[in-house]
C-alpha cells in the first residue's frame, strides 16, 4: 500500500509544478516599450502605445517624443496598425526555416529584446501569437504579445518593417500558389 501513496504524491507534485509553470508563463507579455530614435529613447507602457495605435491620439510624452524625433504621428500609427492577413500555422512554418530566420533577423533589427538575446525566438513567438487570434498580424499586436516584460522598438525603422511584413505575406502567397500548381 505504501508504493501507490508515494506514486500519488509524486504525481500531485508534478501536476502542481507543471500547473504553476504554465500559470506563470501564460500571462507573460510585454508591459513596457522602449521606443528609440537614434540617440533618443523613451520608455512607454504598452497600453500607452496601444491607445495611440487605436485612437491616433498620442499621450503628451509620446507626442513630445515624436516631435523631438521629427516623426509624423500618422506614419507611425499606420505602421503599427498595418495588418497582414495570414494563418498562424502558415506563418509559423514560414518563419521556421532559413528564409524565415532571415526575415526574423531583419524585423528583429526593429523589434527586439532589451538584452538583444533570443530575438528570433521571441519575435517568432510574438508574430505567431499576433496572428493566432484572427489570422491577422500587426506590429502593435506583436509588441503586445512579445514574450518579455520589456521590448525595444527602433522607431526610425518602424515604417520599413511594416512594409517587410507585407512583403512576407505576398511572398508566402506566391509560394503557396506555386505549390498549388504542382
Amino acid at each position: 500500500m505504501r508504493f501507490p501513496r508515494v506514486l500519488l504524491h509524486c504525481c500531485l507534485l508534478l501536476t502542481a509544478g507543471v500547473g504553476a509553470t504554465l500559470y506563470s508563463t501564460a500571462g507573460l507579455a510585454a508591459e513596457k516599450v522602449i521606443l528609440k530614435y537614434g540617440i533618443f529613447q523613451e520608455s512607454l507602457s504598452v497600453a500607452e502605445l496601444t491607445s495611440f495605435a487605436e485612437t491616433g491620439n498620442p499621450s503628451p510624452t509620446l507626442a513630445a517624443y515624436m516631435k523631438l524625433a521629427n516623426k509624423k504621428p500618422e506614419a507611425i500609427r499606420e505602421a503599427l496598425t498595418r495588418q497582414v492577413t495570414i494563418s498562424s500555422i502558415v506563418l509559423d512554418r514560414a518563419l521556421n526555416n532559413v528564409v524565415g530566420e532571415r526575415v526574423l533577423d531583419e524585423v528583429g533589427g526593429t523589434i527586439h529584446t532589451s538584452t538583444n538575446t533570443a530575438n528570433r525566438q521571441a519575435l517568432r513567438s510574438a508574430l505567431v501569437l499576433s496572428a493566432s487570434d484572427d489570422g491577422k498580424l500587426s506590429l502593435i499586436e506583436a509588441i503586445q504579445k512579445y514574450p518579455t516584460q520589456d521590448v525595444e522598438v527602433e522607431g526610425d525603422r518602424l515604417v520599413e518593417t511594416a512594409v517587410k511584413l507585407s512583403d512576407l505575406e505576398s511572398g508566402i502567397r506566391k509560394l503557396l500558389g506555386v505549390f498549388n500548381q504542382l
